[in-house]
């Protein structure tokens, strides 16, 4: 069972800087993987950046890759996203979610269940 408690986000003028955290208080941390999706007001969800959480593997979408960083404390269970150089297009929902493959980061999400999803975090980055 996957229960997911995101935390962080805000607002940033561009090149500034935020720090995300996803927290499994559930069963699975370690066999399955984890990241971000974003969607933004008019856009559809996209994939952002994922870890798998029993080992160091990482995926990260084009537009991000570079500037962001996911990492994990596993002790916590817990992952994070640094979001460093932040521009107004990176405005948008982030939404933590867990999934059995890693790949599933390169996708839109739909086919997650809504059970392993967070409850989402602002992040508004803006002049």
């Amino acid at each position: 069972q996957v229960q997911l408690v995101e935390s962080g986000g805000g607002s940033v003028q561009p090149g500034g800087s935020l720090r995300l955290s996803c927290a499994d208080f559930g069963q699975t941390y370690g066999t399955m993987s984890m990241g971000w999706f974003r969607q933004a007001p008019g856009k559809e969800r996209e994939g952002v950046a994922g870890i798998f959480t029993g080992g160091s593997s990482t995926f990260y979408a084009d537009s991000v890759r570079g500037r962001f960083t996911i990492s994990q404390d596993s002790a916590k269970k817990t992952i994070y996203l640094q979001m460093n150089s932040l521009q107004p297009e990176d405005t948008a929902m982030y939404y933590c979610a867990a999934t059995p493959s890693l790949t599933a980061f390169a996708g839109d999400g739909n086919h997650i269940p809504l059970s392993s999803w967070g409850q989402g975090s602002q992040v508004t980055v803006s002049s």
